[in-house]
């Protein structure tokens, strides 16, 4: 029998009290606050539910099984881990005392059906006018950077973007643990790595992303930007590596500038405040936010090209579209759409822009503010 098969088996054993929610196609996320305390999130939002583990010492028993899919271990020096499940879903897991009420476990239940451009366009994650723009950017090769809180739609949209990408380019993707799932063929997936018990065999994602650049890729992708990994990032943005993509955690555009500021900040490499900053909106060209909505949508509510530092060294931005509120529809929701803002696409003139011109469809009158413009868009 197989490993994976066997770690199947032996997952569905240990794990047999929240099988059922992880088998629901509803759930997307399975809480376990301690043995006793479970939860799901169903439709963006959370529910209780009656499911427990015997004891804390059963629930022990499933964390090490999951945990050893991955060669990893909980020890009181190493309380938290985070792992996978043989099908992909994510699992991170919090030893007690850290987690005062007990041993805390969370798994995001890897997607099963990966969301493409035409299904978000259905689910009014974007509008077509907005999804041309991303599509041309991806083509332009632009580097991007998807913003967003927790849960918010980050990876989902990322995949979905890849599928712009051409098929003849070779990507290579950095995750601290495996999440994404790309819709291309020539993909090379990189993990790092965690220390052993003793310390021993960490490999960083700053020291994989520094391997990737010798892999002739021509896309990079890191899954997540987390840490002083961002510098080398973004040295790599600015020295020939185009059409590059992350995520980052953040609730504006402005803020996700800041914030990858900070951790670049993390490296061992010290830069003047104002030359990294040049760095920063020299490598950034797009950034695309990403809310969940109170009532568990998820949707882009902006997007935004960086331009150059002002005059006092501070970052500028353009906001190309903007999510508008448009009247109550009667069930209490606010509904919205995402809106071009009127503002002219500072990429217009460049070459890899303007040899794409006659994709400009939906998006003309963005790059050709004078144009006339094209039908109304969804």
């Amino acid at each position: 029998m197989e490993r994976t098969n066997i770690f199947e088996k032996t997952v569905e054993h240990f794990l047999a009290p929240v099988m059922p929610l992880l088998a629901d196609p509803g759930v997307s996320e399975v809480l376990v606050n301690n043995h006793r305390e479970i939860y799901v999130e169903r439709a963006g939002k959370l529910e209780k539910t009656d499911a427990r583990f015997a004891d804390d010492a059963s629930l022990i028993a499933a964390v090490n099984n999951v945990l050893q899919y991955t060669g990893k271990r909980l020890t009181p020096e190493h309380p938290l881990a985070d792992s996978r499940l043989p099908d992909g879903s994510r699992v991170h897991v919090v030893l007690a005392p850290l987690s005062r009420g007990g041993t805390c476990m969370t798994i995001r239940k890897f997607a099963r059906v990966t969301f493409d451009a035409e299904h978000l366009l259905t689910l009014g994650s974007w509008t077509s006018q907005v999804m041309e723009y991303i599509r041309l950017c991806v083509l332009a090769e632009k580097n991007i950077l998807i913003a967003g809180g927790t849960s918010s739609g980050k990876t989902c949209l990322l995949n979905a973007m890849s599928a712009f990408i051409p098929s003849h380019q070779r990507i290579v993707v950095i995750e601290d643990s495996a999440e994404l799932d790309l819709q291309q063929n020539h993909v090379v997936s990189l993990e790092a790595r965690h220390p052993d018990r003793w310390g021993r065999g960490e490999v960083t994602i700053t020291e994989l992303f520094r391997s990737a650049l010798r892999l002739r890729p021509d896309r990079v992708i890191i899954g997540e930007v987390r840490g002083g990994e961002a510098l080398d990032m973004i040295q790599a943005m600015t020295s020939g590596h185009a059409g590059s993509m992350s995520t980052l955690h953040a609730h504006t555009p402005t803020d996700a500038m800041t914030r990858l500021e900070t951790l670049a900040m993390m490296s061992k490499v010290d830069l003047p405040l104002h030359a990294l900053r040049a760095q920063i909106a020299s490598a950034i060209d797009v950034i695309i936010q990403v809310t969940r909505f109170p009532d568990g949508r998820r949707g882009l509510t902006q997007l935004a090209e960086v331009l150059p530092l002002d005059d006092d060294g501070h970052y500028v931005l353009r906001d190309m579209f903007r999510y508008e509120l448009s009247e109550e529809a009667g069930d209490g929701i606010d509904h919205g759409t995402l809106t071009w803002t009127g503002t002219g696409s500072a990429f217009t003139d460049e070459p890899k822009m303007r040899v794409l011109r006659d994709q400009w469809q939906l998006t003309r009158e963005v790059f050709e503010p004078d144009a006339e413009p094209e039908a109304p868009t969804r």
